[in-house]
C-alpha cells in the first residue's frame, strides 16, 4: 500500500523532479562519453594511432555498449530502476576515470569497453522511469527533456575538457569528469522511489500518472518479445539511426580538425553551437508530438508526423563537407543533430506506446543493442574510408538518408502503432 501524504506537504508535480534527475544523469553520461573524442586529435598525435586504430577504439565502446544493453533492460525490469541506475552510474564513472591510466591504443580500447558496459544502463533506466512516472500523453515530452541531457553533456564537455587538459593535463580531464557521477548518485538515492512508494507523491498526482488503461505487470520472456513486430519497430529504427549519432559524437571533432584546422583551444565554441541546437531539437521533437496528441491527434499520426519533420530536417547534412566556411558546416551539423534528437525522443517514446511498463526496459535494451551493432559497422566503414581517402562525403550522404529509411521501415512494420498484445 503506497503512503498517502498530506496534500499541503507535497508538491503536486513531483514527476518533473524525477525527470530532472534523469536529465542530469544523462548529462553526466554524455560528458563522460565525449571526453575521449574531444581529446582524440591531440591524443592521436601524442600516442600515434591511425584512423583504423581510432575506429577500433570507438568500436570497442560500441561493442560493450551493445553487449551491456542485452542485459541492462532485463536487469532493470527485474531489480528496478533505483538500484539498477545507481549501479550502472557507479560502474561507468569508475571506467571513465580509468582512461587516465591508459597509454596506448589497446589501453584506451580496454577503458572504452568498460565505459560502454556501464553506460549501457542509462537509457533503459531513463525510459523505464518515464514509463513508470508519466502518462502516455506526457511521455514524449519527458523523454525529450531527459534526452536533452545528451546535448547538455556534449555542450559542457567541450567547455570543460579543453580547459582541464590545457591546465592540468589530459589525464585529469578524465578523472575530474568521472567524479561528477558520484555527486549525482547522492541525489538519486536520496530522492528517487517508484511513484507508488514515494512519500511526496500526492494521491491526485498518482492517479494522474496511472490514468492510462491498466498495463500488465508480469515479466515478459525474451523469446516472446522477439516475436512481436513492435519490438522490431524500435530495434530497426535504432539500427538505422544510432550509427549517425555515433558518427557525429566521435568524428565531428576530428572532422573540424581535418577540414578547418581547429585545435584543442578552439574546438569548444563550434561544438557548443552544434549541441545547443541538438538540445533544442530534443525538446522540440518531444513537445511537437505531445502537443499534437493534446490537440486530439492519434498517437500514430502525432509520432510519425514529428518523426517525418525531423527526418526531412536531417537531409541538408549531405552538403556539410562542401562548406567553404566553418560556421556554415557547423550550422548543417547543428540542424542535423537537432533533428536526430527530435527523432530519437519520439523513437524512444514508441516503446512505451507499444509495450506495457514491465517490458519497456527489455525492449529498449534490445533496440540499443541493435543500434550499437549498426554503430560498429559504420565506425569500421568510417575508419577504412578515412584512412584510405580522407573523404567525408559518403559518410555524410549516408547520414542524411537514414532517417527517412528508418521511418519507412517503422511505418511498414506498424502502420497504426497498435500496442503489442502481450497479455494474450
Amino acid at each position: 500500500m503506497r503512503p498517502v501524504p498530506a496534500e499541503k506537504h507535497a508538491w503536486k508535480h513531483w514527476r518533473w523532479s524525477v525527470c530532472a534527475l534523469l536529465f542530469f544523469g544523462t548529462t553526466i553520461n554524455y560528458i563522460d562519453r565525449q571526453v575521449f573524442s574531444i581529446l582524440a586529435p591531440d591524443l592521436q598525435r601524442a600516442i600515434g594511432w591511425n584512423e583504423l586504430e581510432y575506429a577500433s577504439i570507438v568500436t570497442a565502446f560500441q561493442a560493450a555498449y551493445g553487449i551491456g544493453l542485452m542485459f541492462a533492460g532485463r536487469l532493470l525490469d527485474r531489480f528496478g530502476t533505483r538500484l539498477g541506475y545507481a549501479a550502472a552510474l557507479t560502474f561507468w564513472s569508475i571506467a571513465a576515470m580509468a582512461h587516465a591510466a591508459a597509454g596506448s591504443a589497446l589501453g584506451f580500447g580496454a577503458a572504452r569497453f568498460a565505459l560502454g558496459l556501464g553506460e549501457s544502463g542509462n537509457f533503459p533506466a531513463a525510459v523505464k522511469t518515464v514509463a513508470e512516472w508519466f502518462p502516455k500523453k506526457e511521455r514524449a515530452l519527458a523523454t525529450g527533456i531527459f534526452n536533452a541531457g545528451t546535448n547538455v553533456g556534449a555542450v559542457a564537455a567541450p567547455l570543460l575538457v579543453p580547459w582541464l587538459a590545457l591546465n592540468y593535463g589530459w589525464r585529469w580531464a578524465f578523472i575530474a569528469t568521472g567524479l561528477c557521477g558520484f555527486l549525482w548518485l547522492i541525489f538519486w538515492l536520496a530522492f528517487y522511489h517508484r511513484p507508488e512508494e514515494h512519500p511526496r507523491v500526492t494521491p491526485g498526482e498518482f492517479a494522474y500518472i496511472r490514468g492510462d488503461a491498466a498495463e500488465a505487470t508480469a515479466r515478459v520472456p525474451w523469446a516472446r518479445l522477439l516475436g512481436f513486430r513492435q519490438t522490431w519497430v524500435f530495434a530497426l529504427g535504432k539500427f538505422l539511426t544510432d550509427p549517425v549519432w555515433w558518427f557525429y559524437l566521435f568524428w565531428l571533432p576530428k572532422f573540424l580538425n581535418a577540414q578547418y584546422g581547429l585545435t584543442l583551444d578552439r574546438i569548444g565554441p563550434p561544438l557548443v553551437v552544434v549541441y545547443v541546437l541538438a538540445d533544442v531539437g530534443s525538446i522540440a521533437g518531444g513537445w511537437l508530438s505531445s502537443s499534437l496528441i493534446k490537440r486530439g491527434w492519434s498517437i500514430n499520426a502525432a509520432r510519425k508526423t514529428a518523426m517525418l519533420a525531423c527526418a526531412l530536417a536531417v537531409t541538408p547534412i549531405i552538403f556539410a563537407s562542401r562548406a567553404s566556411n566553418m560556421w556554415v558546416a557547423v550550422a548543417f551539423f547543428g540542424l542535423a543533430t537537432a533533428a536526430h534528437q527530435g527523432f530519437s525522443a519520439n523513437l524512444f517514446t514508441l516503446t512505451s506506446d507499444l509495450f506495457p511498463r514491465n517490458a519497456v526496459g527489455s525492449v529498449v535494451g534490445f533496440g540499443g543493442t541493435a543500434g550499437s551493432i549498426g554503430g560498429m559497422l559504420v565506425s569500421s566503414l568510417a575508419g577504412y574510408l578515412l584512412q584510405g581517402t580522407g573523404n567525408y562525403v559518403p559518410l555524410l550522404t549516408m547520414a542524411g538518408s537514414m532517417y527517412l529509411l528508418a521511418l519507412l521501415v517503422i511505418h511498414l512494420l506498424a502502420p497504426k502503432l497498435e500496442p503489442a498484445q502481450i497479455d494474450q
